[in-house]
């Protein structure tokens, strides 16, 4: 299931800081964000709904944490955007970059240096495509 960037931002701010309360959650975002504690705990509520995260309950307090790794919903998030906008093919992603977006000579270099890379793997191995082969 997909995520808001709102969203996205609150679960940044798990991963970084692992199972967490509430006020440490705002505390977190507080200087990246405007947000006020209630907008805080509405998203953290929201991402339960999706699956994103546990409560447990501590005492009189909840502990949030995060249920999918950052990798993972990196994972699907490429491989979902790949699949609807390219057809799950990568070539035509990286020929729109080149069209739209400007590539600095170090982003070509590391792009060169992943393809010989990828190109040096045995035949047959486990190329993993963003999305797949979980």
């Amino acid at each position: 299931m997909s995520i808001t960037p709102a969203e996205s931002r609150v679960m940044e701010a798990l991963w970084l800081l692992g199972p967490s309360t509430a006020e440490q959650v705002v505390a977190q975002l507080a200087d990246s964000s405007s947000w006020s504690p209630t907008t805080i705990k509405t998203l953290l509520a929201r991402l339960r709904e999706k699956g994103m995260l546990r409560i447990d309950r501590d005492g009189r307090r909840y502990i949030y944490t995060a249920l999918k790794q950052r990798e993972e919903w990196i994972s699907d998030e490429t491989g979902g955007l790949l699949q609807r906008l390219f057809g799950g093919r990568l070539p035509p992603l990286l020929a729109h970059f080149s069209r739209t977006q400007t590539l600095s000579h170090k982003d070509i270099a590391e792009i060169r240096a992943l393809l010989d890379q990828l190109e040096s793997m045995p035949a047959g191995a486990a190329r993993k495509r963003p999305g797949k082969g979980k």
